[in-house]
């Protein structure tokens, strides 16, 4: 029994500090397992506006704290939680456990991100702009149209199956994406507000490399307190991705009333649908500067008398790999108020 104790003891002694390096550095510590990689960033704000009764609103700000842990368990179970800080308001943002052993099929269990739009998967780093366009913050949950209470982040809490299938030249590229999800419906950090499931899908097509074109999809409804209503969206997107160019442009069609339509005698005030698109390019002038450009419109009651109009500009500046400065002029043509004003935002972001 001495020598056994002794052997193993030596043993452990033997690949502690090896053991200990790969944990360090978040690479594969044994067969089963690799040490969880740790980061985050944080993003600060200026913004001024010209607009009237809103220049309360100019100065600083900070955007957001984000900090993150995943990795993988067993080889084939990816993992994620990441957290995040809003002046004192502190949330979880994802968490989930995802068995990925096939390109072809994978199931995600917990909270992430909704399939909706290509554009709402996109960290804030890679958006190009000081915010998500007007579509994705309305139609995937991030301040929903809906009256979804509070900002999801576009995300929810369910189960998804995805995968990517007919590779082609010799695996450089896959043909299709697909991502089926079946969610609660309510976002973030709270329980289903009623037994019915939101169902959110997406089929993309790559004929090329790096080149997109996706179909989306939504079902479901909302619950607040007594009030329910729909949400039945659809969606067509394109967007390329190479060599540092960027092009992406998405258009969206909802059904469903808001909950503050709500009358009091349980019938609903408003058109009960609304809709929005927006085209935006990247151009690369060299390694370390970059100008995006964006038309970006919705319209609440999906007709020309809701409709709120942005033009954007934005020149990035990465003076780091984990450091960059972006600054953007918004002119903003709101037709239900018949008046129109400027945006300026400063904002720089940080990730470690």
């Amino acid at each position: 029994m001495k020598k056994l104790i002794f052997t193993t003891v030596a043993a452990f002694l033997a690949i502690a500090p090896a053991f200990a390096q790969d944990m360090q550095y978040g690479r594969k510590v044994t067969d089963f397992t690799t040490g969880p990689k740790v980061g985050g960033y944080v993003i600060g704000k200026y913004a001024y506006t010209d607009q009237d009764g809103k220049h309360d609103g100019d100065g600083f700000s900070q955007r957001l704290v984000r900090l993150y842990a995943d990795g993988t368990i067993l080889k084939d179970f990816k993992y994620r939680v990441q957290v995040q800080i809003n002046n004192a308001a502190f949330h979880m943002k994802d968490y989930f456990v995802e068995w990925a052993h096939w390109k072809e099929f994978s199931v995600k269990v917990g909270q992430y991100k909704r399939a909706f739009l290509f554009e709402n998967p996109y960290n804030p780093w890679d958006v190009g702009f000081g915010d998500y366009s007007q579509i994705t913050k309305k139609f995937a949950g991030m301040g929903d149209y809906c009256g979804e209470a509070g900002s999801t982040g576009g995300r929810d809490q369910g189960i998804q199956f995805q995968g990517d299938l007919f590779p082609v030249n010799d695996g450089a590229f896959r043909l299709v994406h697909y991502q089926l999800q079946l969610m609660n419906g309510q976002g973030i950090n709270v329980a289903d507000g009623n037994a019915h499931k939101d169902i959110i899908g997406t089929i993309q097509f790559q004929p090329i490399k790096d080149l997109y074109i996706g179909v989306f999809g939504w079902t479901g409804n909302y619950t607040s307190g007594n009030a329910t209503v729909d949400r039945n969206r659809w969606a067509v997107s394109a967007k390329y991705e190479h060599n540092s160019w960027s092009a992406r442009a998405e258009y969206v069609s909802s059904k469903g009333h808001k909950i503050s339509e709500l009358q009091a005698d349980g019938s609903f005030s408003g058109a009960g649908k609304a809709d929005g698109w927006y085209a935006a390019v990247g151009v690369p002038v060299n390694d370390w500067f970059k100008v995006y450009a964006k038309y970006d419109v919705y319209r609440d009651q999906a007709n020309e008398a809701s409709m709120n109009t942005m033009y954007s500009i934005a020149p990035n500046f990465q003076i780091h790999k984990n450091l960059m400065l972006q600054l953007q002029y918004n002119f903003v043509d709101n037709k239900p108020t018949s008046s129109h004003w400027n945006e300026a935002w400063a904002e720089f972001y940080v990730r470690f």
